[in-house]
């Protein structure tokens, strides 16, 4: 009884929530982009989730109101971030503060493929690139 009543709780919550679900493996795989596919997720005013694949680099910049957290799918990378430069491989994760100059260059043959979890909302507005 008390497993049936928590696996309608939770079916009832997930309803509500509007909870949803994305498998990464496939995107990008098809993409004709000259540098950077970018497949938007999930969002609401709080928060924005987007899978990014980047064949060559994504140029030095920053943003102004929100902060980002990335996870590598697939790939390696060069990653300036701040003052720091470092490899990044499948599995790293990176926080990136607001305010933070940040770049990444491909070293891989195969595409950068990560995970972007940006909060609050990204609307590019706020990226701000630095010559």
């Amino acid at each position: 009884m008390c497993r049936l009543f928590f696996s309608v709780l939770f079916l009832g919550f997930t309803f509500f929530c509007n909870a949803q679900h994305f498998n990464t493996d496939t995107v990008g795989v098809k993409t004709v982009s000259d540098n950077i596919y970018n497949k938007p997720l999930f969002g609401d005013s709080l928060v924005s989730s987007f899978v990014i694949v980047i064949k060559k680099e994504v140029k030095l910049h920053k943003h102004a109101t929100h902060t980002e957290h990335v996870v590598v799918l697939d790939g390696t990378g060069q990653m300036t971030l701040g003052d720091k430069n470092f490899e990044i491989k499948k599995g790293d994760v990176i926080f990136i503060p607001k305010n933070t100059t940040h770049a990444v260059k491909t070293t891989s043959k195969q595409p950068l493929k990560v995970l972007s979890v940006q909060s609050p909302n990204f609307d590019g507005k706020d990226r701000l690139f630095i010559e």
